[in-house]
This record gives structure tokens, sequence and C-alpha cells, in this order.
């Protein structure tokens, strides 16, 4: 017998509710993908590669009795594919719920409509040579292209931008280094802000220089059907010009699966690209701690339920999240999609089926982070203030100094790291026990001038000069 509590409860099981936060919480951010990259998505443009296949064989006059459809014939076929709504998918389950198979669903889908266009007679030529994963692995393909070319790689090239353009405003912002946790060479908020676009970036050529592979060769890659009935034909050029024609790249060599190691080279690179990113939002989220960035409060928005005061930096916690999600499952299609037992296992039509979801937790982190930069602002006064309390930092440049003036033959120059690491390791070094340290080492005028005038703020080399480099 179940608890009060229990049975207090409504069940929700039957309402058209969503399970996964993707498609219901976050659903305005990654909505652009379900055109490409939903089960709706993947049934269109398998309707979509069988429709071509079938306009692609007559052009060819592939098959003897067959030629060139008319201009007309070609539009009504293709509308089958731009009328595709949400009817046709209640249809295409309607016919699935029979053949229990979806890519034969397509098959008799594509078959009711011949007659409406006056072609009924090329019903056999629906299908003709194909397994079931030469459909497939086109449509995914054409899906994951899309879905990459059209929707992610535009918003992670946006970020990209919003990034590049903070480094340019905050070139020459002075900011205290940290390296191991500790205060080290002063740089400009700019330059280190650069450093992350221009990681990000050279993960986005790679991916742009992404080969989609496609097939279609039959049951075991080896055209015996094609050549069993139609000998005469030369089936690889068909097959060649056909994927080409769908604006993929062939390959040439497969099983009854294309192998899918473009699918797990693709991944690698988005995983990277996610992987910088996540690096990104932890050093901005400590940067925010340390009081370096500001966050604009949004009007009426609560920070934390309990304490008024606080804004917190959720939309990078949020990314963080997320991008650990679409890393875990991009891994995983990456390890396991290059794998198939002898000609052909079942493993990686389950597996494919959460590429949208690696993609949408990837875009909505995305999302996250331009967002959450737009409500960013530079404290300089902190960042000043860091500086300056920090003057111990100049150690480095004064003992390097020191070693130049050596090798000049400037006398008195011994021992130039002990010396500074006496005065400033553990201690905390002011401006004024700094520069009384410079003046009595005895340094050439020159040195010595320079060194007067060396503070931490301006203690960065060419670092605002380098943001330059995200021009190039």
């Amino acid at each position: 017998m179940g608890t009060m509590a229990e049975s207090a409860r409504t069940s929700l099981a039957s309402e058209p509710l969503a399970l996964g936060a993707l498609d219901g919480r976050y659903r305005p951010a990654v909505a652009p993908l379900v055109d490409h990259l939903s089960e709706a998505a993947l049934n269109r443009n398998r309707v979509h590669v069988e429709v071509e296949w079938l306009i692609h064989l007559t052009s060819r006059s592939a098959l003897p009795g067959t030629s060139p459809l008319s201009s007309d014939h070609i539009a009504a076929l293709r509308r089958i594919v731009t009328d595709f709504n949400i009817d046709s998918v209640s249809e295409l389950a309607e016919i699935e719920a029979i053949t229990v198979h979806d890519v034969k669903a397509v098959e008799y889908y594509i078959n009711r409509r011949l007659p409406g266009i006056g072609i009924e007679e090329l019903t056999p030529l629906v299908h003709f040579g194909c397994t079931s994963e030469d459909i497939n692995n086109l449509s995914y393909a054409v899906g994951v292209k899309d879905a990459v070319t059209k929707v992610w790689l535009p918003a992670a090239r946006a970020l990209v931008e919003q990034i590049s353009a903070m480094a340019e405003t905050t070139r020459a912002v002075p900011m205290l280094s940290r390296t191991h946790g500790q205060p080290a060479t002063p740089t400009t908020l700019g330059k280190e802000l650069a450093v992350t676009a221009w990681r990000l970036t050279r993960q986005l050529d790679r991916i742009e220089r992404t080969e989609y592979l496609g097939k279609i060769n039959g049951a075991t890659g080896t055209y015996a059907a094609h050549y069993a009935s139609v000998p005469d034909t030369d089936w690889q050029d068909i097959s060649r010009t056909f994927v080409e024609g769908l604006d993929l790249d062939w390959n040439p060599l497969t099983t009854q699966i294309e192998s899918h190691d473009w699918q797990a080279e693709l991944y690698a690179d988005v995983a990277r690209y996610n992987r910088i990113l996540h690096n990104f939002c932890t050093d901005v989220w400590s940067y925010i701690s340390i009081g370096y960035f500001a966050q604009v409060p949004v009007a009426g928005a609560t920070g934390s339920s309990t304490m008024p005061h606080k804004v917190n930096p959720i939309r990078f916690e949020n990314a963080e999240a997320n991008l650990e999600i679409s890393n875990g499952l991009l891994d995983t299609l990456g390890s396991t999609l290059v794998t198939s037992r002898w000609q052909r296992d079942l493993t990686d039509s389950s597996s494919q089926r959460n590429i949208g979801t690696a993609f949408g937790h990837s875009l909505l982190s995305i999302s996250n982070v331009a967002k959450g930069l737009e409500r960013l602002d530079v404290a300089e006064e902190v960042l000043t203030d860091d500086l300056e309390h920090n003057w111990e930092v100049l150690g480095e440049a004064i003992q390097m100094v020191m070693r130049a003036e050596a090798i000049a033959g400037v006398p008195g120059m011994e021992n130039p790291y002990e010396r500074l690491k006496e005065l400033t390791r553990g201690h905390r070094v002011d401006a004024t026990r700094m520069k009384e340290f410079v003046s009595g080492l005895g340094l050439s005028e020159l040195a010595a001038d320079r060194l007067k005038e060396l503070t931490p703020g301006t203690y960065n080399g060419i670092a605002a000069e380098l943001v330059d480099h995200l021009d190039r």
C-alpha cells in the first residue's frame, strides 16, 4: 500500500511531456537542431535520399528500360521531401507499425505517392540495389553535415567572435597572472581572452575541413546485387556521382555499413572545442569569484533564494555541466561507431540516435556562455589593486636585467636569482622597497632607468600586441 504522499501524486506518464531537459526546459536554445538531428529529420532525410536515388538512376539510364524523368516528374518527386511534415511522420509511424522496419516504411511511403505523380511503373526502382544502411548512412551524413554547418558552427563561430571582441577592447588592461594559483608575471586581460579565441578557432577550422563520407554499394559493399541484375552498368561511377551529388564525400571501400570514421573524427574535434570552452568557463568563473569581472544583474532576476545580495555565475556553471554531458556522449559515439562486428552489427544504429543530444548539450553551453559574457563588466580597479599588492612579480624582470648586465661586463651582478629570491620569497615587497633594491644594485644608467619606470601594471611585455594575431 502506497504512502499518503505517493497516493496524492497524479501520474504524468500519459501526458505529452518531455523526459529530457533538451526537449523541455532548454528547448528554445536547441530547437534549430531539430530540423537536422531529430528522428523526424532522419526520416525526412531518408525520403530525400530515396527520392534522389530514383532520380539519379533514371537520369543515368542505369537500368534497361529507364530514361530521364521529365522536369515535372522530378519536381513532383522532390515535393515528397519538401512537403514532409508532422502528418508525414504519423503516416510513416503507421506503416512502420506493420513493417517493423523504419527504412522499409520509407520505401512504402514513397511508393504510395508514385501513382499520383503518374510514374507508378517505377515502383520497382525505389530502393533498388539498396540495403537499409545505404539509405541510413547517407541520411545521417546529410543531417549531421547540415546540423554542423548551418547551426552548430555558426553559433560556435559567433561565440569566438564575441570573445575576440572582448579581447580587442581589453587588450591593454593589465592583469596579474597566476601560475599554479600564485602571483606571476603580469599579462593583459585581452591577451588571455585572445588565447582562448585562438584555441577555439583552430578547432573550428578543423571542423570546417570535415569529410562527410557516404556509400551506396549494397548489402556487404560489393555491388553484388547491382551486377547480378544489371551487369553492364558502371555501378561504382553511379555510386560515386550519387554520393557526391548529395554534397558528400564518397567512400569506395566499406562493409555493409559506412565505417563512421569521419564521425569519430568530427566528434573528437567538437569535444576538443567543448573542453577548451569548459576551461574558459572555469577561468571566467574564477575571475568572477576574485572580483575581476562584475556581473550585471538582470532586472527582476533572483540570484539566491535566500541571499539577496548574490548574483551567481549560473550561465558558466550551466555551460560546464552541459559540456561535460556533451563530451560524455561524443566520446562514447567516437569510440563505439568505429567498431562493427564482421560485416555489420546494429550497435551503431542505437548509438547514432544520440547524435542530436550530444550536439544539443554543446549548443546549449555555447548559448549560455554567450549570454553570460554579455552580463560581465571588467572591474579594472580590482585588477589594478591586485597588481599594486604584488610588486614581487618584478623579481623576474630585475634578475633578468642583472643577467644581461653581467654579460655586458657590469660588475656586481653575481647571483641575481638568489638575491631576488631572498628579497621576494615569502615577503610582501612594496614599490618603495623594490625601488630601493634596484637603486642599490649598481646597474648601468640605462638599465636602472628602465627598471625604475617598471611597475606590475606595465610589466606585461607585448601582451597587447599579441591580440593582433586574432586578425590573421
